[in-house]
């Protein structure tokens, strides 16, 4: 069986940056104990590995003492998450993808000018979260056909300024842009889905129509690894979702000639070798 793996497969900048950040500050004789808001990353070794170093996770500013350290994940967080850790005079790392940062300030200045923020993606990711927290004025989440179908702007002739979550399916943004475009609205589209991201999901379409068998590795909570899922099982009916190595020896790859094997932006190098080897094993 001929094993392919993705070239864009793993951790991308933003998240390597963030990661990286927090193993700095937790090295030896780290002077104060080090939180992250919310797991630095969706996938549970990392963050159990950095528990054995002393970082923490925080749900909310108010867990963490006057005298923590806040690492701010790469998802980011709203402008009223900063303003409260400045006002408790809590020190703070801000690990923000600097794509995430581009669609912040882009949001800020849009609704700032009175444009209505339009965010395509899901609602509950925390990502999406934190770019509705840096609009004057609000906005809309869009995740599926039928939202695209229902919005209607709150001045129809205002313009309405449409970013993306970084990690959202490029082709589904497409769809649910077009389906606004026809209403005929005062739109100002900002694709924000980042580079590594669309590669990565390009990548996986074309990997899995070529494989008898697709792995996906990521996190229970990883967004952008279930829409590397969906897009594989698209293309290739026995696509496996998995978080370890352990999970290969329940697969069976009889009769395949080609297994391809992807990764989420929130997966470690080492866990994606990992795989491989067990996959060559048997």
């Amino acid at each position: 069986m001929q094993i392919k793996v993705a070239e864009h497969a793993g951790f991308c900048f933003g998240v390597r940056q963030a990661v990286d950040k927090v193993y700095e500050l937790s090295g030896e004789g780290a002077a104060r104990p080090i939180f992250t808001l919310g797991p630095i990353i969706h996938n549970e070794r990392v963050v159990d590995d950095l528990k054995k170093r002393g970082v923490l996770v925080a749900d909310e500013v108010e867990d963490v003492p006057e005298d923590g350290l806040v690492v701010i994940r790469s998802h980011g967080v709203g402008e009223s998450v900063i303003k409260k850790l400045e006002s408790k005079k809590i020190t703070y790392e801000n690990a923000t993808c600097p794509f995430v940062k581009k669609i912040h300030e882009t949001v800020r200045k849009m609704s700032e000018a009175g444009q209505e923020i339009v965010i395509i993606g899901s609602g509950e990711h925390p990502e999406v979260k934190g770019i509705l927290g840096w609009s004057k004025n609000g906005g809309t989440v869009i995740e599926t056909h039928e939202q695209a179908r229902m919005f209607c702007p709150d001045d129809p002739s205002n313009q309405v300024c449409v970013v993306a979550q970084t990690t959202f399916n490029s082709k589904k943004f497409k769809e649910f842009v077009e389906i606004l475009e026809k209403k005929e609205y005062n739109l100002n589209v900002v694709n924000t889905i980042c580079r590594a991201t669309k590669e990565r999901q390009e990548e996986a379409a074309l990997l899995s129509a070529q494989c008898d068998g697709m792995i996906v590795i990521g996190g229970a909570d990883s967004s952008n690894s279930r829409k590397l899922y969906e897009i594989c099982k698209q293309q290739c009916e026995n696509t496996f979702f998995i978080q370890t190595a352990d999970a290969i020896e329940d697969i069976t790859f009889d009769g395949f000639a080609a297994l391809g094997i992807t990764a989420g932006a929130s997966t470690p190098n080492t866990l994606i070798q990992e795989v491989l080897e067990a996959c060559q094993r048997k």
